[in-house]
């Protein structure tokens, strides 16, 4: 055990586990007249085996009477095992495989993401998607098509952005994204998106959007247009060489499909990198616990929730926290005692909207 934390608002417990060269949390969880051993979500490690095996260890060692467990090890391959998938935090230090790079947003099935990487060899191309059973999918297929210029990434397109360098990418493709006509802030198609396809863009590159809402083709051009230098051209019903089923669909229904294209016409500075997710002279002092925001801290563009607060022996806490982007938050702990704070297990991904959200976190600490 690397730390025992016991929660001021509950009966739960967590432990602190150092095994197989990986950090993580499990809870102990009173129910009833019965204990639930049990992982933490947020710390969870992604190789499910080595979890049961560190269940299975610490049951033993606390002495346990299992009355019920699901901790049987299987030799069934990881879901995000592939050397095609990429996690977003991989892209604060990469090498790209191909010289060219283009970016799809929401590639769904993966269709037209399969057809441009068998048309461009030379290219690679980063599938971006939040749906984690189609993520999974196409990893099955670039493994059966053996495609080798592809990386799949299961994460938010307008944070995932962020992470790249300037003058990147050839193209980036947001094909049939969902109109959110009641939730609009939910939109892919935003200022902020726009502004960083335009930075991520090499001069001459563009962002290709195609959609079948008419809603959403008039509010694209509407932001399109909020950009101060713009080249962009309209088509209606364009015919591809690779339709979805569902746009086969909308065509025998008759159903027009718009396609806007947005040039990027400048060369972009050098992204700026945040680095420093540190919190330099936060420490823990006693009864801080009792001077933290209970209820979540909403700002412009970003909030930070304090979920829970455990109490590590007499000089420390660790604290489950929520805090960034409104549709893609980090989930985190920290670790506060007397030598100092760090994120537990790793720092959020480095993200603007992140690091304004770390440094309202060390402003609360310091209070």
């Amino acid at each position: 055990m690397t730390l025992y934390a016991k929660s001021f608002s509950g009966s739960d417990e967590m432990i602190g586990i150092e095994y197989g060269g990986e950090e993580f949390l499990l809870q102990i969880k009173p129910e009833n007249k019965v204990t639930l051993l049990k992982y933490d979500k947020v710390t969870r490690p992604l190789n499910v085996n080595l979890l049961k095996e560190a269940l299975a260890r610490v049951s033993d060692e606390l002495g346990l009477e299992i009355l019920s467990s699901n901790i049987v090890t299987s030799n069934t391959k990881q879901p995000f095992s592939s050397e095609y998938y990429k996690k977003v935090e991989d892209f604060e230090h990469i090498d790209f495989s191909r010289k060219k790079v283009s970016v799809e947003v929401g590639f769904g099935s993966g269709k037209h993401l399969l057809y441009q990487a068998d048309k461009n060899p030379d290219t690679l191309f980063i599938g971006l998607e939040i749906h984690t059973p189609s993520a999974q999918q196409l990893l099955k297929q670039i493994a059966l098509q053996k495609r080798e210029n592809i990386w799949v990434v299961n994460y938010d397109a307008r944070l995932f952005l962020e992470m790249l360098p300037s003058n990147l990418c050839e193209k980036i493709f947001v094909h049939f994204p969902i109109p959110w006509d009641k939730k609009p802030h939910r939109r892919v198609i935003n200022s902020s998106f726009l502004k960083e396809s335009m930075r991520v863009l090499q001069p001459e590159g563009r962002l290709e959007l195609r959609t079948d809402s008419i809603k959403y083709f008039w509010y694209a051009l509407e932001t399109f247009f909020a950009l101060p230098k713009i080249e962009l051209s309209v088509r209606k019903n364009e015919a591809l060489e690779v339709i979805s089923k569902y746009e086969a669909r909308w065509k025998r229904q008759k159903k027009d499909i718009f396609d806007v294209y947005v040039k990027c016409k400048e060369s972009s500075q050098k992204r700026q990198t945040i680095v420093d997710f540190n919190f330099n002279i936060v420490k823990y002092r006693n009864s801080l616990e009792k001077e933290l925001p209970q209820k979540p801290l909403i700002f412009e563009g970003f909030f930070v929730h304090i979920e829970r607060i455990y109490k590590i022996e007499d000089d420390g806490l660790l604290i489950k926290c929520a805090f960034g982007s409104f549709d893609r938050p980090e989930h985190k702990y920290l670790i506060l005692n007397k030598n100092g704070c760090r994120y537990f297990v790793s720092s959020p991904v480095k993200t603007k909207v992140n690091y304004r959200a770390h440094l309202k976190i060390m402003e609360l600490l310091n209070v």
